[in-house]
């Protein structure tokens, strides 16, 4: 339920029904629950532990999070959309649905309906949730979020009904009303009075018969009514007439002459109640629609509102509030808080918020809880006058606001630590940096990181650009200037965050190339892993980096590695990941040390395809959970790791899906490096044969992120994905969008896409162009599988060489070239290469003309591809034998035999365009046959 007077948590009422979703989760669900919580979250247990403090009843052996959030690297409100999106994922299934309702959504704002647009909207279609949503149409102008709720909603093809809920007609008030009273007219006078108003009705009835106006004759056995008097009521369409009639205890059974203004009628008669009564009411429509019954028990401990218990009972007995299961207080009605709120005075309301905050400040200073101070805080920062009057006390709610503040942002609930910070800042003094220097630099720090995560770049850039501007040394910038080069990365100023890192790093003492040749680069990794080779070993492995600066230093050029990949050169960018690596050596490791080691692993394998740095990027792995590594980090570590390191060793098939986690961890924690893992996701998904119309949603479904995110990384490289899974599909023709136009088009993954479009089409001399354009780049920009992209640059100069008879040296180059690097690449993993090696060896035995021995290796090919699960290259080795059959000796059964193995593996691939090839090719051999 979202409430008029909390509108500075906003997203409170989606968070507390979901956290009340762990405890409902019971019995024998709730093991297999934790289970998937567990493969779904990993190390991202600890972030949704944060939104979701509940979760810990699923999973008890899970510690709650202690350490306090670094600003800067904390979640933001996409990042929270995306954690609550994955939980749902877990917890509902087509068997057990989420029925998630909320209600009074007029006072909603846009943070709480980005997240049940997300939910509703997830185009993966695997979260099972029903959403029910109310709000009071006379409440909300057109210009209100939720109505843009509802306008995504359709856009995003979501089913949706809107429901109108007017009163019952007269036909089933007078069924309903018939059946309880035996009585026809009675129920056309309650229609004329209520205009069908259910509750209206049932609260008329029962003040009827308070008022003897309706009596249950016993003699007669049924109900009698004065009709005359009844119809002489002057009755207000509003039910809150019957219910301040019941406050007032004043009735009379005389017609009465009821204004049009419910609510002062309402608060008039609400003076008739005692003294106690009153003032509980007063008190609770300050704090909302509900309170917890613990606050009234604070405030009864003191002078000023000891009478608050004893107004409880006759508030309950008087039906204005009741009480839930939670020990909450709730009013029985909205409109009855708010007519108790009309009963203060508008000239009396912030004193009265203010007094109350105060005395609860004074009584629950100990209370960290978070409802608690939350509550104090908002009641104070109502009377904002009064504190400025005096500056102890003004200093005192200053650092209340801020633990509020903090409190919210290690819930990750931005929105509602900006709104407390920014009170925090406006009760300082005006000399508050001389007279305050460590309050006001912690708490503009904090304001900034608040104003990041809201998206308020330019706020949260003016913040820190006056930090730097006051702060006493340089070490007291260093934490703002990291935050802003985080500021300018995510608005795309690439150049400047790179600017501020490098000033940083050349004032502690670092020094910052102009630019680096591929020789020095080259120097620098073999160095490195030199000093790693005479260093390493368990004591450096226990070893910790004590140094703050020094983690300093390493952290700075962490952040400049990838804006310097961005902005200056690949080569300026190990030069960095080797400094960071070789203090981390030299001084022992850190937080920022695993990623580093995997950044350089990757570079060096580039060059060497050796199996000890393999071993180097599993120890870096390793200390993961020995500095219990977030998962803004995460994104980045499986990123090196699985998507340019692993699949030396490792199944394609696991790098995919650990690549997905590190996705998945990316958007959760609000890395920028989750949708770099969503590029590698789908770089590997194609190498590996994933079904796909699978993959063809998959990468729709980033492409719809990324627009919900307005953010263009790695949008380019996604398109031309989509192009060439929509190639492979049908040649483009039903599933193909409109791709952007694409700038630079010398870039590798243009010529990757290009040629392995070809390839697969049929078409080897533009495979092999393209694929010689590759090869150029393979030095200086490599993202893609260096084996994959010579297995099938060797295969389709193959397919040249059967064809050409002249000018085949460059091809033979190629093909001699790709069996060499896959007889290196089967060696470490048999499971990623050996079909390929073994389908590169037949086709050169069939150039050769070896036919025994290169059937013997189609045979091993399929084989291989099948075990591996590469539904793809098994298809095609297959094809391939089956155009060896047909061209040799016109074996046309043989041929026939395995272009049907092929078909059936590229329709379980889901390429129509593969398989109208090899119907083409089966036709021509069915004739031969019969």
């Amino acid at each position: 339920k979202f409430d008029a007077m909390s509108r500075e948590k906003p997203l409170s009422g989606v968070i507390s029904a979901l956290n009340q979703v762990c405890l409902m989760i019971k019995g024998s669900a709730r093991p297999v629950i934790a289970k998937k919580l567990r493969n779904e979250f990993g190390v991202d247990l600890s972030l949704l532990m944060r939104l979701l403090p509940n979760v810990s009843v699923l999973l008890p052996e899970l510690v709650s999070p202690a350490m306090r959030v670094e600003v800067g690297e904390a979640m933001n409100a996409r990042s929270v959309c995306f954690t609550l999106l994955r939980f749902v994922r877990v917890v509902s299934s087509p068997r057990h649905p989420i029925m998630l309702f909320l209600d009074d959504m007029q006072w909603a704002d846009s943070t709480a309906l980005d997240v049940i647009h997300t939910i509703l909207s997830d185009t993966m279609g695997s979260s099972c949730m029903f959403f029910v949503g109310t709000y009071r149409d006379n409440e909300v102008q057109i210009d209100h979020d939720l109505f843009d709720l509802i306008e995504r909603l359709e856009i995003s093809n979501v089913r949706t009904t809107k429901v109108y809920l007017a009163g019952l007609d007269q036909e089933a008030l007078n069924t309903m009303i018939s059946d309880a009273v035996v009585s026809v007219s009675t129920s056309d006078i309650l229609f004329q009075k209520t205009k069908g108003n259910p509750f209206f009705v049932l609260e008329f009835m029962q003040s009827l018969k308070s008022r003897g106006l309706l009596q249950y004759n016993i003699h007669q056995k049924r109900w009698v009514w004065n009709e005359d008097i009844i119809r002489a009521e002057d009755i207000t369409d509003n039910v809150l007439h019957l219910l301040s009639s019941k406050m007032n205890g004043l009735l009379s059974y005389a017609a009465e002459d009821i204004t049009d203004n419910v609510l002062h009628l309402l608060s008039s008669k609400m003076n008739g109640l005692s003294g106690d009564v009153q003032t509980l009411l007063k008190v609770m429509a300050c704090f909302g629609s509900s309170t917890n019954e613990s606050v009234i028990g604070y405030l009864s401990e003191s002078v000023e509102y000891a009478g608050v218990r004893n107004g409880l009972e006759g508030a309950l007995s008087d039906g204005f509030i009741v009480n839930d299961e939670e020990g909450s207080l709730q009013f029985v009605h909205d409109k009855v808080r708010e007519a108790a709120y009309n009963l203060i005075p508008d000239s009396d309301k912030k004193q009265l918020h203010y007094n109350l905050g105060k005395v609860l400040h004074s009584i629950c200073e100990r209370d960290d809880s978070d409802d608690t101070i939350f509550l104090i805080a908002s009641q104070i920062n109502r009377g904002k006058d009064q504190i400025l009057r005096d500056e102890e006390l003004s200093i005192a709610f200053t650092k209340l606001n801020m633990k509020a503040g903090e409190k919210a942002l290690d819930g990750c609930d931005h929105k509602t630590a900006y709104s407390y910070l920014g009170a925090a800042l406006s009760l300082l003094p005006e000399d508050h940096w001389r007279s305050h220097y460590d309050l006001s630099l912690r708490l503009s720090f904090l304001m900034a990181g608040a104003a990041k995560s809201c998206c308020q770049y330019d706020e949260a850039e003016q913040i820190l650009r006056g930090i730097s501007g006051r702060t006493r040394c340089f070490e007291d910038k260093l934490p703002s200037y990291f935050l802003l080069s985080q500021i300018f990365q995510a608005q795309g100023k690439v150049v400047d965050a790179y600017n501020t890192c490098s000033f940083v790093l050349l004032q502690l003492g670092e020094t910052i190339p102009d630019s680096v040749t591929p020789e020095a680069a080259k120097t620098m990794v073999e160095d490195t892993l030199k000093m790693y080779e005479e260093v390493y070993d368990d004591d450096w492995l226990e070893r910790k980096m004590e140094d703050e600066t020094m983690r300093t230093v390493v952290k700075f050029y962490g952040a400049i590695t990838f804006l310097a990949f961005l902005s200056r050169s690949r080569y300026t960018a190990i030069c960095f990941i080797c400094k960071a690596v070789q203090l981390s050596l030299q001084n022992g490791a850190c937080v920022y040390t695993p990623l580093s080691l995997l950044q350089l692993m990757g570079f060096a394998m580039e060059d060497k395809h050796a199996a000890n740095l393999y071993h180097i990027a599993k120890n870096a792995l390793s200390l993961l959970e020995r500095f219990d590594v977030g998962g803004d980090q995460i994104s980045g570590v499986f990123m090196n790791f699985y998507g340019r390191i692993a699949w030396h060793h490792e199944p394609f098939q696991v790098c995919g899906d650990n690549l997905r986690r590190g996705f998945e961890s990316g958007l959760s924690s609000g890395s920028n490096l989750g949708f770099h893992c969503a590029f590698h996701v789908i770089k590997t998904a194609i190498i590996s044969g994933e079904k796909l119309d699978s993959l063809l949603k998959e990468i729709d479904y980033y492409l719809h992120l990324l627009k919900t995110y307005k953010s263009e990384l790695m949008k380019n490289a996604l398109l031309i994905s989509r192009e060439t899974v929509s190639a492979l599909i049908d040649k483009g023709e039903a599933t193909s969008i409109e791709a952007k136009v694409f700038n630079n088009s010398s870039q590798e993954p243009v010529f990757f896409h290009q040629a392995y479009r070809a390839f697969w089409s049929g078409y080897t001399v533009r495979c092999h162009h393209y694929f010689e354009k590759c090869s150029q780049l393979s030095g200086q920009y490599v993202q893609f599988n260096p084996f994959v992209l010579k297995f099938y640059h060797g295969l389709n100069s193959l397919d040249v060489l059967k064809k050409k008879k002249s000018h085949t040296t460059r091809y033979k180059e190629v093909v001699r070239d790709a069996i060499s690097a896959m007889k290196d690449a089967a060696a470490n993993s048999e499971w990623n290469f050996m079909n390929k090696l073994r389908l590169l060896e037949a086709e050169q035995q069939h150039l050769t003309r070896h036919h025994w021995r290169a059937i013997d290796l189609y045979d091993a090919s399929i084989q291989s591809a099948k075990k591996s699960g590469f539904i793809h290259e098994q298809g095609l080795a297959c094809e391939k034998a089956g155009l060896y059959f047909k061209n040799k000796d016109s074996n046309n059964e043989k041929a026939l035999e395995y272009f049907k193995q092929a078909l059936e593996c590229y329709e379980e691939w889901g390429s129509k365009m593969k398989v109208d090839f090899i119907k083409k090719k089966m036709d021509g051999l069915n004739m031969y046959v019969v």
